[in-house]
């Protein structure tokens, strides 16, 4: 069989099956038990079968490709390069190409004769091009929420952004925290418009004061330091810090250098020493010295042993090389592209229904930013 192409009829033969229920069984359609699904496409594998794209999307009156729009600010952000990446990977594996749409409006006729479907990633009320997308005439899947007035979309695959960030509320007050502030991203995002929430009532049900600043939804670390230096300026008893934005963190990070905050540092309640923490869950104090590490007072004129506790709403590359490297939740972008990409080819193929709602998980990295500070 490796001498020639094969064919749907080969592996119909090698499987014991019809031409027509080994079509059904590999494009997921037809009433085909998953037994029988499972072995043709076993056999297909086996065999070397690739399927004739072309000829597919004749039939199928397709065009073999899907659109992603992403906000104008993913070009440099990590985060939307890795979903970019994973949803790219995901519609490959479905015999479709990912055609990257301009970040601009009025163009939804065009669009809908050049792809499949779309995917819109975190869609903004302010973004004139969503309306469009949304009413383009094809499946369309959202990567959060659409919380502007359009059409409805055929699917979407959310996280659960508030309970992220309580997550990081919690985990800094459990560390010794008592008055945390968040850096949240401005914005009409569903992701930005429920960090701001969440802030504002965690703070009410826990009966703690939550320190709210609002930066650009792709803050740089220069606008993270700036806005910090003003806040511990201002308001010299925060003593954690979580900061939104993708990559922002570290200014967070120079800002405490500059107040003469410590970063990740552990107090030993019996000899009254405090030394820094770089590695998460570690304590270097001398038990015989009884004595404080020196250290310089900062220009936000706190104590310089006044320790602050160092976050972020999204992990990356920023955050795991950052010194000491830094708390945050992984969103898991490439694996949440890949779920956006397989919702859109599953409503493509007709195995799932429109409207579906999937959630996409998350996890909390603990790092050495956030070491107990008492």
């Amino acid at each position: 069989m490796t001498s020639r192409t094969v064919t749907l009829l080969d592996v119909a033969r090698a499987a014991g099956v019809s031409k027509s229920t080994v079509s059904d069984a590999l494009q997921g359609s037809g009433r085909v038990a998953e037994a029988t699904r499972e072995r043709v496409r076993a056999v297909a594998e086996q065999l070397g079968y690739r399927p004739n794209s072309a000829a597919r999307r004749l039939r199928r009156s397709s065009t073999g490709a899907i659109g992603l729009h992403l906000p104008q600010t993913a070009t440099r952000l990590d985060y939307y390069m890795n979903l970019a990446f994973g949803a790219v990977a995901r519609a490959q594996e479905e015999g479709l190409d990912v055609v990257l749409l301009a970040p601009a409006g009025g163009a939804s006729g065009r669009v809908a004769s050049r792809v499949d479907g779309l995917l819109v990633i975190d869609p903004e009320v302010g973004d004139s091009a969503v309306p469009g997308l949304l009413d383009a005439g094809v499946p369309v899947v959202t990567g959060e929420r659409y919380l502007g007035p359009a059409a409805t979309p055929s699917g979407a695959v959310i996280c659960d952004n508030a309970a992220s960030l309580t997550a990081l509320l919690d985990h800094v007050t459990e560390r010794g925290a008592r008055h945390p502030a968040v850096l949240a991203p401005a914005g009409t995002s569903a992701w930005a418009t429920a960090l701001r929430a969440t802030a504002a009532s965690w703070g009410q049900e826990h009966g703690v004061s939550v320190a709210l600043r609002t930066v650009p939804f792709a803050a740089t670390p220069q606008e993270a330091e700036e806005t910090t230096l003003a806040l511990l300026r201002t308001d010299p008893a925060v003593d954690a810090v979580i900061c939104a934005p993708d990559g922002a963190a570290p200014g967070v990070l120079r800002a405490a250098a500059t107040a003469g905050r410590t970063v990740g540092t552990v107090s030993d309640r019996t000899t009254g020493s405090t030394t820094s923490d770089r590695t998460a869950g570690s304590t270097t104090s001398d038990p015989t010295a009884g004595s404080t590490t020196s250290g310089r007072t900062g220009e936000a004129g706190a104590h310089p042993r006044t320790p602050l506790l160092v976050a972020s709403c999204v992990d990356g590359t920023a955050t795991r090389s950052a010194e000491p490297p830094v708390t945050a939740v992984d969103l898991r972008p490439a694996a949440y592209g890949r779920a956006c990409a397989e919702l859109l080819c599953d409503i493509l193929a007709g195995r799932t229904a429109p409207d579906t709602v999937r959630r996409h998980a998350w996890a909390l990295e603990t790092r050495a930013s956030t070491a107990p500070p008492c």
